[in-house]
């Protein structure tokens, strides 16, 4: 349990580190990117950039696990 609690985290903090470069990639921009401006604040949620991100970690993890 704890082992799963530490990748978590550090995967996390990689995701947080690299969340600028991954921006000027134009990820977090894709069309099916959800954003709603109202006057509280802003709601933001990547849908496209999400999906994309778990295609590329799945298929990374089934290139490695070989």
């Amino acid at each position: 349990m704890v082992k799963w609690l530490v990748t978590l985290l550090l995967a996390l903090l990689i995701l947080g580190l690299l969340t600028p470069w991954l921006n000027r990639l134009g990820l977090g921009r894709l069309p099916g990117d959800l954003q709603i401006k109202r006057k509280r604040g802003v709601f933001y949620f990547p849908f496209t950039s999400v999906i994309l991100t778990s295609l590329f970690l799945s298929l990374l993890t089934y290139l490695l696990g070989r």
